[in-house]
């Protein structure tokens, strides 16, 4: 995917945008100024759906995106209201992204790790808490400064730029 965009900036522009494309208002439409303002936090990247589906995509070109797919699933998590449902989804969460060696391991203390394990055994909607605030911290420390110099990023912007002096 990554060499993919290199080659094709355009491309990966209208495939996000194709993604989204159930409205064709210009208000739903990817703008060098809502692209520019993903810079600003991370918590700005996620609310944007563009910024969101293009840091992704990032991180799967790197092969690191068990950190945003698990921050996702816990944000998911929390608007389950049937408990049968929540504590089937918490088993599945602590299994693909918690136990070790699991296939999607997130990157957390053996505290935390132990801690989850218990909650999972009677989960609430906030049992996966610690570990979110901690990966949602390695995203910021880690991932985002790197996405914010990537090639994917500067490319998106360089193309935004150049269609905003076409008009």
């Amino acid at each position: 995917m990554y060499f993919l965009f290199l080659r094709s900036g355009k491309n990966f522009m209208c495939r996000l945008q194709c993604m989204f494309s159930h409205s064709s208002s210009s208000e739903s439409r990817l703008s060098l100024e809502d692209t520019q303002q993903w810079s600003q936090s991370l918590e700005r990247l996620l609310e944007s759906k563009y910024g969101l589906a293009t840091f992704r995509n990032f991180l799967k070109s790197e092969y690191s995106d068990e950190n945003i797919e698990f921050w996702l699933t816990c944000e998911d998590y929390k608007k389950i209201k049937s408990s049968f449902r929540m504590s089937s989804r918490a088993k599945k969460i602590y299994e693909q992204f918690v136990k070790a060696e699991s296939p999607k391991e997130i990157n957390i203390d053996y505290h935390t790790r132990e801690q989850i394990k218990r909650n999972v055994k009677t989960p609430t909607m906030h049992c996966f808490d610690d570990a979110q605030k901690i990966v949602y911290g390695l995203m910021e420390r880690d991932s985002y400064p790197r996405f914010l110099r990537s090639d994917i990023y500067r490319i998106l912007l360089e193309n935004l730029a150049a269609d905003a002096t076409k008009g």
